[in-house]
């Protein structure tokens, strides 16, 4: 008996597949993003220079972990991305799309972390949580929790003549974090709202995940570790950036691989 000859696949055919496979992949992306991890624009120089946002600089993106406080809650040395309340101004104004066409293009390169983060999105390292006290300053100029001076060597001023602003004490509520910028003569944060109805805290229902590693750029590649006032050791480990990586290629291989597995059972 004759063998039948498959008929080639029409053009048409090919450009549907390859993009139901983009649209798979732009779908686990945003399932990674929504419940997983999400990549972060940093939109200021208010963590300098742990973080570079700086005006003129090549920002940095960072990976920021979405699971981890369903376990527990952010800690002191953590570095968050959080919704800022309602009284927090945003530190930077981004002209928003008004078109729909802008406006979907935004979310996709949102999706991909190449878009910028919204107005009220903040990042900074949590200080104290809720029952510690912080203040500032003793003798020698430092910031402390429950009367404890804290070393923080992250610390960064571009004003040579900085001394830190008196505050507090401040008794953090339940729920609630302290937190402030890397960069302390440049950064909006808690210091700034103290007569606030929380005093400058910000309820942990706002924060969105923890800062993890810088992905962009590719110089920057490295963990952000805990320092070592606040219970870590204060290093980064580059050698995990690759792995995290490698996640999405892996996913975007494995869908190709189904792909074609699914073609030879057509043939």
């Amino acid at each position: 008996m004759e063998r039948r000859r498959r008929r080639p696949r029409s053009r048409g055919g090919v450009i549907g597949e390859l993009l139901l496979l983009v649209v798979v992949v732009v779908l686990a992306t945003s399932m990674v993003r929504t419940f997983l991890v999400a990549p972060f624009s940093i939109p200021s120089g208010s963590m300098e220079q742990t973080l570079h946002g700086c005006p003129g600089c090549s920002g940095d993106r960072v990976l920021v972990n979405k699971v981890v406080y369903r376990f527990h809650d952010p800690r002191p040395g953590d570095i968050v991305v959080f919704k800022g309340p309602e009284s927090w101004a945003p530190e930077i104004a981004f002209q928003q799309p008004t078109n729909p066409v802008a406006k979907a293009l935004r979310a996709v390169a949102s999706t991909f972390g190449v878009a910028s983060p919204g107005e009220k999105d903040f990042v900074k390292r949590v200080i104290a949580v809720g029952g510690q006290t912080v203040q500032c300053c003793d003798e020698q100029g430092r910031v402390t929790v429950d009367r404890r001076p804290l070393d923080e060597p992250y610390v960064y001023s571009t004003d040579p003549r900085f001394d830190e602003q008196p505050f507090g004490p401040v008794t953090v509520p339940a729920g609630h974090l302290w937190v402030m910028g890397d960069h302390r003569d440049e950064s909006a944060d808690s210091r700034a709202h103290v007569n606030d109805a929380d005093q400058g805290t910000i309820p942990v229902d706002n924060v969105i995940g923890k800062a993890f590693v810088i992905i962009w750029p590719v110089d920057r590649w490295s963990t952000l570790g805990t320092q070592s006032d606040f219970g870590g050791d204060g290093k980064r480990a580059p050698y995990t950036v690759p792995l995290l990586i490698a996640i999405p290629v892996v996913l975007v291989l494995g869908i190709g691989w189904t792909t074609t597995r699914r073609r030879r059972r057509a043939r």
